[in-house]
């Protein structure tokens, strides 16, 4: 089994992971932070996705000596050029919840037409500190005036996913698993990985 250390605390964020990684065919053992009880944290100073999974995945592969994915992933909002962009987890403050971020984001929508949006997500594999690969999804939609669905997380609930009619915290796990930005980056993990990029 090749272990690959998945650099989140997230349990959404895990569980898709796991979810879509599982069935890539290739013998790997998935582990997290809370596995391995590693809580170091690692400031997410880059001005880009793609920045800042790349220095989890470098920090944690050096911290731990496992190949590590690390992830960045967000909502950017056009008419809010861009935002909340990678700030998506902090939009709202330190320590709030999905809960705060999405009212604090459905205020500034507030009177706004144009509600374009994108979920983004980066992931980079790093052994030893240094990257193996990288890659990018993303996916586009609608923002709600309210939230719709119970399942997901984050701004799951207002994120409308116009081919389905449904937002993301309508559909169940595989079918978010199907079309989510994560899933299309991962995809291109999975194919990495049955390439033998981790061998």
């Amino acid at each position: 089994m090749i272990p690959l250390l998945l650099a989140t605390r997230n349990r959404g964020k895990k569980r898709e992971m796991d979810e879509f990684l599982g069935r890539a065919g290739a013998a790997l053992r998935l582990l997290s932070l809370g596995d391995l009880d590693v809580d170091d944290d690692v400031p997410e100073t880059g001005s880009t996705f793609a920045e800042n999974a790349r220095l989890k995945a470098d920090f944690f592969s050096r911290r731990t000596g496992l190949d590590t994915l690390g992830d960045d992933s967000g909502l950017e909002v056009l008419a809010l050029e861009g935002r909340p962009g990678v700030r998506s987890a902090r939009y709202a403050g330190t320590g709030a919840g999905d809960e705060e971020r999405i009212q604090k984001l459905l205020r500034e929508m507030r009177g706004i037409r144009d509600r374009r949006a994108r979920f983004v997500s980066a992931v980079c594999i790093s052994r030893n500190g240094s990257p193996l690969a990288a890659f990018e999804g993303r996916v586009q939609g609608e923002l709600l005036a309210a939230k719709r669905g119970s399942g997901g997380f984050g701004y799951d609930p207002l994120f409308l996913y116009p081919p389905l009619g449904r937002t993301f915290a309508e559909l169940s796990v595989a079918e978010k698993n199907r079309i989510s930005h994560r899933a299309r980056a991962l995809e291109q993990v999975r194919d990495f990985i049955l390439q033998g990029g981790l061998n």
